[in-house]
């Protein structure tokens, strides 16, 4: 009796699986973010480009017009990505990165007082010199320190109700970090740290009166080095001086031409490039007083146009914060929130003469590299904490309603 053999089965096909699975990868590369990502990422590139053309303006008046600009530009095209990249990078990168990006950042501020790298300018030391770039290293301790008391006070989450677990290592580490900037007596970077550290401790949730501590503290650190400082009491008492015409060709020469290219620019302004105060009236016309020429030009509009946009910025940020289940986050995105948008606060107030001379940039749009680099990379990481915000499902199928049993017959 012959038997029949079964032909053998072949084997299934396996390229269903790699297809299935290139289409989930796809799906979370092109995923919907959340607006808060959205909201980030637009404001900051607009701020960005509304600085490029700001600086092209502000700094046309010399002879080698396009030189600062491009300058600026490069910084731009290499930050961009970076932001886009960071945005990229899960929360446990960050938390990892804290101390090493800390330290790290700690050595490099440590160059401006290297013979022959560090640069003396205005009385401060603060700048380095490298292959021909000059850069300003205390911008990146913005960032890295928010990262660092954000990942230390997550990992004392359970212990912010005593004193000494908040102010250990925390505030012997900051000292020790923002007396490496008041080093080289630059004051104003010294307080957006300090702005920084306090944000942190806000929104971590520690007890009012643990807070108050470094406030006060604060304070008093602030209002020593000021008063120590014969040029910064002498920038503090022109800026108390109600007539100062009187000290025209003293230290009120600056801020009385930052009003008086504000008031210039009228509603509507000047137009695009054709501000007065940018040929050598008006010192650092395209860094700490950009904000005057965007007033002088673009007029009252112009000026709103860049507060809307910080505010954007902020209303992104916060929602951040406030959907956040991540303690770490929360922390983090406070700490960067205060000093975008406190600095720019500062830098705006300085220009108004509500504050004194105090060297502050503003974010995304005065000249200076580095300051526009630490900027971004900043809101890279502000947009990899909104990629982790819970998102709400829409496309779920509604749910039908739970049958009621009928009795059977009796």
């Amino acid at each position: 009796m012959a038997t029949t053999r079964t032909p053998p089965v072949p084997a299934p096909d396996a390229s269903p699986k790699r297809g299935l699975s290139a289409r989930v990868s796809l799906g979370r590369v092109f995923a919907p973010v959340p607006s808060e990502f959205l909201l980030i990422a637009s404001t900051a590139l607009l701020l960005t480009g509304f600085g490029l053309v700001m600086v092209l303006s502000a700094t046309s008046a010399g002879q080698s017009p396009y030189e600062t600009v491009i300058k600026q530009g490069v910084f731009a095209v290499i930050g961009i990505p970076l932001m886009f990249v960071a945005s990229r990078l899960p929360i446990s990168f960050w938390k990892k990165a804290a101390w090493p990006a800390l330290i790290l950042a700690t050595f490099f501020q440590l160059l401006v007082f290297v013979p022959g790298i560090g640069v003396h300018a205005n009385g401060n030391n603060n700048w380095i010199q490298i292959l021909g770039f000059q850069m300003q290293p205390a911008e990146f301790l913005k960032l890295t320190l928010a990262l660092w008391i954000g990942y230390v006070l997550y990992r004392k989450q359970t212990l912010l109700g005593l004193w000494r677990h908040v102010f250990i290592p925390l505030v012997p580490v900051s000292a020790l970090v923002i007396a490496t900037v008041l080093g080289g007596r630059d004051l104003g970077t010294a307080m957006i740290l300090v702005l920084i550290m306090l944000g942190a401790l806000f929104f971590s949730g520690v007890k009012l009166r643990i807070f108050l501590l470094p406030l006060v503290a604060a304070v008093a650190v602030v209002t020593f080095f000021a008063v120590a400082s014969p040029d910064r009491m002498r920038r503090i008492m022109s800026f108390l001086n109600t007539d100062c015409l009187a000290d025209y060709y003293g230290d009120c020469y600056q801020p009385l031409h930052g009003i008086w290219g504000l008031a210039g620019g009228g509603i509507f302004g000047l137009g695009l490039g054709n501000s007065k105060e940018k040929y050598d009236w008006l010192p650092a016309a395209a860094n700490d007083y950009i904000f005057a020429i965007v007033g002088e030009e673009l007029g009252l509009i112009g000026c709103a146009v860049v507060l809307a946009l910080f505010a954007l910025f902020a209303v992104g940020a916060f929602h951040v914060i406030r959907k956040t289940n991540d303690p770490f986050v929360r922390i983090v995105s406070g700490g960067i929130t205060v000093w975008i948008v406190g600095q720019a606060l500062i830098n705006i107030g300085v220009v108004l003469r509500l504050f004194p001379v105090l060297g502050v940039p503003l974010p995304f749009m005065s000249q200076g590299g580095t300051s526009l680099l630490s900027a971004l990379v900043a809101s890279g990481v502000l947009l990899s904490f909104a990629r982790s915000l819970p998102v709400k499902r829409t496309d779920a199928p509604p749910r039908r309603p739970a049958r009621t049993p009928v009795p059977a017959a009796r």
